[in-house]
């Protein structure tokens, strides 16, 4: 697939270049490490606020982008996936979205949260009901 995708983009390429993973994976620790370098920067409370470090995220991105593509790999791949989920297990694993625990309101809440549009819907009716009866009003 990278060798067509290759082959698509560069057009008039006669010989199609095949993803060099030794190369990548020997390059993208170095993308890690710069990204490890900019996030000692940022208070490690803050670790799970994106706006304090998305433009660090950016660059780390680029970086394996561009590490991926100098070896003739499409991007993302399995290998560069498996390499940005250690860098998230290392950096944001205590980041964890807070479930919020649903419950029933008490049961007076409830009882007159039913209440309401069954009684609505009654008194509709019988509003309805008792106009076809009175046609010659209308």
């Amino acid at each position: 697939v990278n060798g067509l995708m290759t082959l698509g983009f560069a057009g008039a390429r006669q010989q199609i270049e095949l993803c060099n993973e030794s190369l990548m994976l020997e390059k993208l620790p170095a993308c890690g490490k710069s990204f490890e370098e900019m996030m000692k920067k940022v208070d490690s409370k803050k670790w799970c606020n994106l706006t304090e470090f998305i433009m660090y995220y950016d660059n780390f991105t680029q970086c394996t982008e561009r590490e991926a593509n100098n070896a003739s790999c499409f991007w993302p791949n399995p290998l560069v996936e498996g390499f940005i989920t250690g860098i998230h297990k290392q950096f944001f694993s205590n980041c964890t979205s807070e479930k919020v625990h649903w419950e029933d309101p008490p049961d007076e809440i409830l009882i007159t949260l039913i209440l309401i549009p069954v009684m609505l819907t009654c008194a509709m009716i019988t509003l309805v009901v008792w106009c076809s009866k009175r046609s010659d009003i209308l």
